[in-house]
């Protein structure tokens, strides 16, 4: 695992400790930043279900203003703080220990890029999107990137639009414009 491109282009980054986390490959990674690079720099990036948290730190090394990394485990946790200290991207971070669907329930914060990387086919990508939507959290214009697993739960959304999808492996790609 590494940064792609950006100020901290080539720094390696640690991978999780254990099974409980899934990472965003490379190769999914670089995709992805290719398809919205038009959407950075942005000035709040959200990095839901957060793991690593490669996908926020890519942002940030992209020249995004700041990001917020959520995520329930502390072990994912502990990692995606070394990971940023290592990156020294510390002020543009705030690390948050929590369930995700709590904080987008008390979030009063609004996202121009929302990465939402959800253990797959448990119902939390379709709940988390409906929340960011009937809350508002998506600003307007703002993206939000979702990761599933190929044929895999897809949110229902009815303020977004779906603007690209694409498939790599096992793994889809759906990214919706506010």
């Amino acid at each position: 695992m590494r940064i792609i491109s950006g100020s901290r282009r080539g720094k390696k980054l640690l991978p999780p400790v254990g099974d409980g986390t899934r990472p965003t490959t490379d190769r999914v990674k670089e995709s992805v930043f290719n398809i919205i690079q038009s959407y950075l720099p942005s000035e709040r990036v959200l990095d839901l279900f957060a793991g690593s948290g490669a996908l926020g730190i890519e942002a940030l090394s992209r020249g995004s203003s700041h990001a917020v990394f959520i995520d329930n485990s502390r072990d994912a946790l502990s990692v995606c703080r070394r990971n940023i200290e290592n990156s020294r991207f510390e002020e543009k971070s705030s690390v948050i220990q929590a369930d995700a669907l709590g904080y987008l329930e008390k979030c009063t914060e609004y996202f121009d890029i929302i990465f939402l990387d959800p253990p797959y086919n448990k119902g939390l990508l379709t709940r988390a999107a409906a929340l960011i939507e009937n809350r508002g959290l998506l600003a307007e214009g703002g993206i939000m990137v979702c990761e599933t697993e190929v044929g895999g739960e897809e949110p229902s959304v009815e303020k977004t639009e779906l603007i690209r999808s694409a498939s790599y492996g096992k793994t889809s790609i759906l990214i919706y414009r506010r």
